[in-house]
């Protein structure tokens, strides 16, 4: 996590191999494919390229490589994915090369066919700097086919300040901690719920807020937290009524708000709160960020066979 800023300000240093990629896709539909993390990351990129008048869509890897009429012979594909070895999106990727679709793929250095590389490997199977690195070649892929984002140059501070601050503050929950955003951030909460599962085995939701409040809102009480990530933009008076409503239920609730940059880059300093968040329960809770679960007892024999 703590490279990250480094990472982010050598993507914006590196700009040449995004105006290529951007020039391929310019003028088409964009599906945006991904696998866990990297299926948020996709969602990301819908709302950065809708910035730039882009007819964006997002699919799983799962969904496209089993259903492929998903895809049209005349889309363009982002490809996102931290090493470029899932099942299901290089099955997905070997049909459209098949088929003669424009795809780009969107992956970690040295990963086997990236055209469009982020950053250093990770150890941890958390993905944390790799998934920041794919949600900045998408911001500069939207830019450069002229979305208005914002300052990008401002985004490693932004993360940095992020990094340096002394604590989240957030407490693991009796029962359950729910995750909620607006807009773009509403796949920085669905994040924010993997990235703490998948570190600290907490039980956890992440919903956009408006999907919060239409059901499962119902089920909080005093033995549940909501972390609420306002970034800014329309959707920031909806987050607040929220989490007033939940707090006067007896639910611990966390306001997190990053809106200095704008909304659309908001999902940079707030992806970054989620990360320290499932790290320090982690710490709290004594249990092993990086390895997926696989350090518990019969948890690699169970899951292992069946593939990534």
């Amino acid at each position: 996590m703590w490279r990250q800023p480094a990472d982010l300000q050598g993507l914006l240093e590196d700009e040449a191999v995004v105006e290529s990629v951007a020039a391929v896709l310019e003028g088409r539909r964009i599906a945006l494919v991904g696998t866990g993390t990297s299926w948020h990351a996709a969602n990301h990129g819908v709302w950065l390229l809708r910035a730039a008048g882009v007819d964006a869509i997002a699919h799983q890897g799962m969904d496209v490589a089993l259903w492929p009429d998903h895809i049209a012979d005349d889309d363009a594909v982002l490809l996102l994915s931290h090493r470029n070895t899932k099942r299901y999106t290089s099955a997905a990727l070997a049909d459209w090369k098949e088929r003669g679709i424009d795809v780009r793929v969107v992956s970690g250095i040295g990963s086997p066919g990236a055209d469009l590389q982020t950053v250093a490997q990770e150890k941890s199977a958390a993905f944390t700097a790799s998934h920041l690195g794919a949600l900045m070649r998408l911001a500069q892929i939207a830019a450069a086919l002229g979305a208005e984002l914002g300052d990008l140059s401002a985004v490693p501070d932004a993360v940095e300040a992020v990094l340096e601050q002394d604590g989240s503050g957030v407490e693991a929950p009796a029962r359950l901690l729910e995750f909620a955003g607006a807009g773009p951030n509403q796949w920085t909460a669905s994040e924010g719920a993997l990235k703490l599962r998948e570190t600290a085995y907490v039980a956890t939701e992440g919903f956009s807020v408006e999907q919060l409040y239409h059901g499962p809102s119902v089920a909080l009480g005093d033995r549940d937290g909501l972390v609420a990530l306002d970034g800014g933009g329309p959707g920031t008076e909806r987050v607040s009524a929220v989490a007033n409503a939940a707090e006067a239920c007896g639910v611990a609730v966390y306001r997190i708000q990053r809106a200095a940059l704008g909304e659309h880059l908001s999902i940079f300093p707030l992806t970054v709160e989620v990360q320290r968040i499932a790290l320090e329960l982690a710490e709290a809770l004594e249990t092993n960020p990086d390895t997926f679960g696989f350090d518990l007892p019969g948890r690699e024999e169970a899951w292992k066979p069946i593939g990534l």
